[in-house]
């Protein structure tokens, strides 16, 4: 197996501007927060992003004006509101959307992990939204049956980008026998055309071995590995820490306001160095073990 384990700045280097990306997690769990803080760092801008239900990642790009399109379910910051930089973007007719429901989504990312052109579905009968998307949604009917159908577009992205648990230097990434019932990250893993995936802690390669039934990547897809403690911080990782819900009421108060942001950015994005010194900027080592759950 070949060793695949980066910096984080190294793994961000291998994504340029102009991507189409893939962003695993849901809203504010799981997401990979602490890598798009380094995209923006070091400048890449001008990305269209795929995404399950959309959070905090695709505001902060959106808040940097570093964001040109987004297909997702949802885009917002759950209990903590909207996502105001998003918002604010899409108004002025500088982002555009693509929304699918949840079940279409889904084929769409099942279209791309089995590596078909798309995927039929029954879901958007009846709806219009063909009519508002036909470079994604077309009406087909069934060969065998003559049943009307619509095929949806696979969400084929150059890069997809998780954040998991824990993993080995090969890029095994495990995740817990109990996952989310949204949990989708395993089908958008199989889509990438090029998977990065940062985790809350490498482990031996002894570890992983002895639990193989976890191990939910296989070192086969992944093209690198990041261990990102706290990776998902302001957001949570199940089993491992909370979100932080005053972080987060800060940063929705900053995203109000065009100019609050822009302070936000300079202080917490590109005032810090790395991770580990946003970590010292943003959050205090008894509030990490406030938010820890393990």
């Amino acid at each position: 197996m070949q060793r695949k384990l980066m910096q984080l700045s190294d793994a961000a280097r291998l994504v340029p501007s102009g991507s189409c990306i893939t962003i695993g997690g849901s809203i504010i769990r799981r997401t990979p927060v602490a890598f798009v803080r380094e995209l923006i760092r070091q400048g890449v801008t001008d990305l269209h992003v795929l995404g399950f239900p959309a959070g905090i990642t695709t505001d902060m790009l959106a808040g940097v004006g570093a964001l040109r399109r987004v297909e997702a379910v949802y885009e917002g910051l759950f209990q903590f509101g909207m996502a105001h930089n998003f918002r604010r973007g899409v108004e002025a007719g500088e982002i555009e959307v693509r929304d699918f429901p949840e079940t279409a989504m889904i084929a769409r990312f099942r279209a791309a992990s089995q590596g078909i052109s798309f995927m039929p579905t029954k879901v958007l009968l009846g709806t219009g939204m063909a009519k508002h998307n036909p470079e994604q949604i077309r009406e087909i009917t069934c060969p065998f049956t003559g049943e009307k159908y619509h095929a949806v577009q696979a969400a084929t992205s150059d890069f997809t980008v998780l954040h998991g648990y824990v993993g080995d230097e090969f890029g095994n990434v495990q995740w817990p026998v109990q996952r989310d019932s949204d949990d989708i990250d395993f089908i958008q893993a199989k889509a990438a055309q090029r998977l990065i995936v940062t985790v809350e802690r490498i482990v031996p390669h002894a570890e992983i071995a002895r639990q193989p039934t976890l191990t939910y990547v296989p070192h086969q897809w992944v093209e690198a590995i990041v261990e990102v403690p706290y990776g998902a911080h302001p957001g949570s990782c199940d089993g491992y820490y909370d979100e932080d819900e005053e972080h987060m009421q800060y940063y929705q108060e900053c995203a109000k306001d065009p100019a609050r942001f822009k302070e936000y950015a300079a202080t917490y994005i590109y005032g810090v160095t790395d991770h580990w010194d946003y970590l010292q900027k943003a959050v205090t080592v008894k509030r990490l073990s406030q938010l820890s759950v393990r």
